[in-house]
Order: structure tokens, then sequence, then C-alpha cells
């Protein structure tokens, strides 16, 4: 009887979005291309808030029913089990129910809009959703906005799909996926608009902001209206900014951007650590879980997203940080606070690695505010305690230190200075969220050329994205534009049939290959050309006396800018095209030229 009232539930929901999906296309009709983006930007917003809502929901949850176990019944172990649950539940939903396959970080955001136009598989609108809430949710020690932004991201790209966008339409709805994303889960509009344009989008004109501010908006409101505001990180005791201070904001800005070097550089070691592992994945699960389980036990703020001890910090009495620890009984010492707080700064890239490595799914951003918050507070408090300044705001410097991390990491300083200035209700510290975020920046510049998101892409010169040109090239699939309807000619032909085929095609050269198809030369047309009026020479000319060896020769491997530096140093309009060892084709130069036209039209967003 309950099987058969769940048939019936989901038929019944299946029909209300046929309808609905019919409406829409009537109002599609009806509505011009841009009143309708305006309107697929409501709907996305929408349908990203909701994710936001039950990944939030659920993750605070289990965070204050773990809090009260720990607490109420004196179950100490409890936070370090769910952990491991957690992990192994991801691994088995995504072995079992997702083929194996999750895509995890904002990067694979980004590898879709330089790569794939924008398309995002219909899976990652629930995927997402599920595996993050079971790790994080449950207490792995990663953050919830990745899986956040690439569902918006994946609910914005099906849109475009499902109404039959355009490519531009399609990128653009896909970005308003992740504002919405964004300024859902912090109840920040107008950091999830930055965040869309600066890391996601990295060139559109003013009228692309209209939909991307309309989804970012939606997406605040509707999780302002039913999300309960408990669950978002805010705080109130933000002091006012004294320029007295500037040094050390200056000196917090240089420390962040080497934490967030040290941080990225410590996670991707973790990462490719797991990956290079021979084992089965819940062997390998159990023992990545295992060594975060164990972490969790000794240092209690790990677990989860951090988001409630963040908010301890900027209290009165942060020591309240120590409960449920081994420390507990000197919670009252401001020297082991100030240690206990300097260590979970450098162990939070390896419990982040953990989680992610072993098979878990979450990101960043949230790590990101929960180091740099623990870095802040660690300095001002530092800075007090050897009397070197004692009117420092430690919960300013908490609070500015979230910004620096986030800018250093991310490579995203707008999005880490609204971000900041609107979670804390006001402007009071933009001065030191300037200078912060904007050091920051500069240091991890100076040793990471690409953010955390795109290093990884990056070096496998897959993308580029602060490179717009080099993202169109990227895009591009050379082997589509070879031409492999070409004729071909052995050694042992005459000049006579090399002329004859010259003068039915438009070719330009034509290869020489052997009886094996590997190529030995070419017959260049500007090369014969004084010949092949001269009857006599064309009868009596062997091909082995006007044989050449092409400048360059692309393989079938080849990177697209390697392509173009072959074409540049030969300095030849076309080119043969090896594929293990043999004669594949010819790609013109034109051809890649006129690729990417096509494809900067498509791409940029109006």
């Amino acid at each position: 009887m309950p099987n058969r009232i769940i048939i019936s539930f989901v038929q019944v929901l299946r029909k209300l979005a046929r309808k609905f999906e019919s409406v829409l296309f009537l109002i599609k009709e009806l509505l011009s291309e841009r009143n309708f983006i305006y309107l697929g930007a409501i709907l996305v917003g929408i349908s990203s808030s909701f994710a936001v809502i039950i990944l939030k929901s659920f993750a605070h949850n289990v965070f204050v029913f773990a809090t009260y176990i720990n607490g109420f019944l004196k179950f100490p172990f409890f936070t370090v089990i769910l952990p491991i649950i957690g992990i192994l539940l991801t691994v088995l939903v995504i072995n079992k129910l997702l083929n194996g396959e999750i895509e995890k970080g904002s990067s694979k955001i980004l590898y879709a809009v330089a790569k794939k136009g924008g398309i995002i598989p219909k899976k990652q609108m629930y995927a997402q959703i599920i595996t993050s809430s079971l790790t994080v949710g449950l207490g792995g020690s990663a953050g919830l906005e990745s899986p956040i932004v690439i569902t918006g991201a994946a609910f914005g790209s099906n849109f475009g799909q499902k109404y039959k966008l355009s490519q531009k339409d399609r990128i653009l709805l896909l970005a308003c996926g992740v504002s919405a994303g964004i300024g859902a889960a912090f109840n920040a509009p107008i950091a999830g608009v930055l965040f869309a344009v600066e890391v996601i989008l990295t060139d559109v004109s003013i009228s692309a902001f209209i939909p991307i501010i309309i989804s970012g908006a939606t997406g605040t409101l509707v999780s302002k209206i039913l999300l309960n505001q408990e669950v978002i990180l805010s705080f109130k005791n933000v002091q006012e900014f004294d320029y007295h201070n500037t040094f050390y904001y200056v000196l917090l800005g240089v420390l962040a951007g080497l934490v967030s070097v040290y941080h990225a550089r410590n996670f991707r070691k973790i990462e490719l650590y797991f990956s290079k592992m021979k084992v089965g994945v819940y062997k390998k699960a159990l023992f990545g879980a295992s060594i975060l389980a164990l972490l969790i036990f000794i240092f209690p703020s790990l677990y989860g997203e951090g988001y409630e001890s963040i908010k301890i910090l900027s209290t009165d009495h942060p020591e309240d940080l120590l409960n449920n620890t081994f420390l507990v009984s000197h919670k009252s010492s401001d020297y082991l606070l100030l240690l206990f707080v300097g260590v979970v700064v450098l162990l939070k890239s390896f419990a982040t690695g953990l989680t992610l490595g072993s098979g878990g799914n979450g990101g960043n951003f949230a790590p990101s505010l929960f180091v740099g918050s623990y870095l802040g507070f660690f300095v001002a408090k530092s800075l007090k305690l050897i009397g070197i300044s004692g009117n420092l705001p430690v919960t300013n410097f908490a609070i500015v230190g979230m910004a620096g991390i986030l800018s250093g990491l991310f490579h995203a300083p707008l999005t880490a200075i609204f971000l900041i200035g609107e979670i804390t209700g006001g402007y009071d510290l933009m001065v030191p969220l300037m200078i912060v975020t904007s050091i920051s920046y500069a240091v991890s510049k100076r040793f990471e050329k690409h953010s955390m998101d795109v290093k990884a892409l990056a070096d496998k010169g897959e993308v580029f994205t602060s490179d717009k040109d080099k993202n169109i090239l990227q895009s591009i699939d050379f082997l589509s534009l070879v031409q492999t309807e070409v004729k071909t000619i052995s050694l042992e032909n005459s000049l006579e049939i090399c002329v004859e085929y010259f003068s039915h095609s438009s070719q330009s050269i034509i290869p020489v290959v052997d009886e094996k198809n590997r190529i030995l030369g070419i017959i260049d047309f500007e090369i014969i050309r004084p010949i092949i009026f001269n009857s006599y020479r064309v009868k009596f000319t062997k091909l082995s006396e006007i044989l050449t060896q092409p400048m360059e020769q692309i393989f079938h491997d080849d990177g697209i800018e390697v392509i173009i530096e072959k074409f540049e140093k030969a300095n030849v309009d076309v080119l043969p095209v090896l594929k293990n060892g043999k004669f594949l084709g010819l790609l013109y130069k034109i051809s890649i030229l006129e690729s990417y036209r096509n494809k900067l039209k498509e791409m940029v967003i109006e």
C-alpha cells in the first residue's frame, strides 16, 4: 500500500512537471528572448535556493543532534563515528546510483564554460545535494558551497538546454544559478553576483548583469523567507575600524596570502596521494575517514563546515571552543587556546583533503572562511598576549581574516570584500577588508599563478579562465577541422599525375606516402610552379627531385596552442597531421581562425 501511494505521488509530480514545461514553452513563444531570460533567471534562482535550504538545514540539524548526543548523553564518540558513516555512504551512493562518477569543485563549472559550451549533465541537479549532504552533513570537514554552486549551475544549464537557448544564454543562466546559490547560502546577493562574474564568467557586458542580479536577489529572498536564519553565518560584535591598526591588518593580509598557498598546496598533495592509492574505493574511504575521525576526536572544531566554531570565535567567550576537547579543564588559559587555534589553522587543509580525497563530496569555500577566521583570531590574540597592542578588536580580525583567505584561495577579492560586508550587516570594515584581501591576493598570486579551483585544470592545459583567448582556443576540437579526404601520391608516381591532382583540387600541397601510409614528404605547388608549364620537365622530373619535408608536422594529440605555435614557426597556411606515425589529413590555419571567430561570437555574453 505505501509503495502504491509513493508511485502515485511520483506520477502526479511528473504530470505537473510536464504541464509546467508546456506552459513555459508557450510563454517562450509569447515573450521576447530577453524577457524569457529574465523569467529563466527567476526560476533558476528559486530552484537554487531550495537546494541551499535542503543542504544547509540538513547539515545544521545533524550538527545540533550530534551536539545534543555529546552533551546530554555523554557519548563523545558520536561525532567521530558520523564522518566515517557519511563518507562511506557517499561512496556507496556514487558507485551504486551515479555510475561511479561525481564532479567535485567549482572547477568543473569553469571547464564546462570553457570547453563544453556551458553544458552540465542533468544528474548534477540532484547528485551534489545527495552526496554533499551525506559527507558534510554527517561531519566531513568540507563546505557545502561548491556543491551548491554546481547544483545552481546545473539548474541554469539544463534550463537553457531544455528550452533550446543559445550557448551564450545557456552560460548566462548557468551563472545565474551560481549567483543564486551563493546569495542564498549567505544572504549575500551582491557577493553572489560578484562570484558569478569574477570566478565563473570573465568577460561580460553590463546587460548580462541584469539576469545575474535578478537570480541572486531571488535566491536570497527565498532563502531569507524559508531558511532558519540560525543556519546562516552572521556576526553581531563588529567594531568600527580604527586606522591606528592599519599596520596589523597589513600583516594579516600577508599571512593570509601565505596560509592560502599552504592550504592549497597541502590539499592538492593529499588529494593526489589518495588518487594514486591502489585499493578499492571502500577501503580508501574507510582509511581516509578513519584518519579524519581521529583528527576530529582531538580537534572537534574540524567537524563539518565549522561555521558554529567561527561564531564562537567572534563572541566574548572564545574559550568555549575548547569544550569537548582534552583541554576543557584548562579553557581559561589564553595561551592554550591560542595554541589550539594555531594548530587547527594548519590541520584544516589535511582534514579537507582527507574528506574529499577519500571519496566524500564538498568544497573549499567554507574551509577558506574557517581558516581565515581562525588565522585572524590567532594574529590579533597573539599581538595582544605579547603586549604589542592591547586594543586590537579580535572579532574584527577574525571576520576580516575570512575575506583574506577567500581572496587568496579563489583569487576573488571583490567577492570576499562584499561577502563579509553583507554577512556582517554593514560596511564598517570596508577599509580593512580592502587592505587584507588585496594584499592576500597579491601574495597568493606571487606563488600561485592560478586560483585553487583553476590550478588542476591549468596544469593539464584544459582551461585558463583569466584569459578569454586561451579559453576559446582550448574549446576548439582541431581534429574535427582536419581534412581527411585528401589526395596523396606515392614516390613511384609521375609528376604528371601530381600536376593533374593539383589541377582538379584546391590542395596547395600533396603528401607523398609509402605503402603503410607513412608520410615521406610533400609536393608543394609553389615549388613546382616553374616546372608545370614546361611539358618536357614535367615528363622527365622525378618526384624525389622535388620532394620537400614539411616545416612542421602536427600530431593528433597536440594541444591547440602547440599547433598555433607550429603554424607561426613554419610560416605556412597548411600542415600535415599524423596519428600513430601515419598520415591522417591536412589542417589549414584558416580553419582554426574561422572556428575561433565562430566560438568568439557564441561565447561573448551580451
